[in-house]
């Protein structure tokens, strides 16, 4: 009968059994097992004793994933990463712009073909068309090929194209 008991106390003759499966056995040694220092017998013992011996071996050699300095020093890169990363001066968020009034809206399917068609009836060039509405050029070219959501293109691009033509590009 297994026992989980983290030490001696309350009683009985049971000292010659191990803490874990309960087998009687002579032969019984101390293992830390999950924090707690149990007597254990020789088929439990590798998922304690066994196994710390293990580890303090391999962070002697230098060679552990886990050693503690090497976590340390790895959580002080990422760290570092991320910092670098949100400070530097090619991320897309201007200081002082409102995104969120230049939202993308829900854009109507074959929204690009609308705009290919548009711009073709009118006889413009895709970079005659960017330059007339005063949008970036491979704005306007995301959204004729169909992936405004991808390349993140503002509603105010939609907006123009929209007001230029008079077609409908947002649900």
């Amino acid at each position: 009968m297994t026992k989980y008991s983290t030490g001696s106390g309350g009683g009985g003759d049971d000292g010659d059994a191990c803490e874990l499966c309960g087998t009687e056995s002579a032969s019984l040694r101390k293992a830390n097992v999950a924090g707690a220092e149990l007597l254990v017998c020789g088929d439990c013992a590798p998922m304690g004793a066994n196994r710390n011996k293990d580890r303090k071996k391999r962070e002697q050699q230098g060679g552990s994933r886990g050693a503690p300095e090497n976590r340390k020093k790895r959580a002080a890169q990422n760290t570092a990463k991320l910092m670098d990363s949100s400070s530097s001066p090619d991320t897309d968020w201007v200081e002082g712009a409102k995104y969120e009034e230049d939202s993308l809206p829900y854009l109507v399917s074959g929204y690009g073909d609308r705009v290919v068609a548009a711009r073709q009836d009118a006889g413009l060039t895709s970079e005659e068309l960017a330059a007339e509405i005063d949008v970036d050029e491979d704005d306007l070219l995301a959204v004729e090929e169909g992936r405004a959501t991808r390349a993140d293109v503002g509603g105010s691009v939609i907006a123009k194209l929209e007001d230029r033509f008079g077609i409908q590009l947002a649900e």
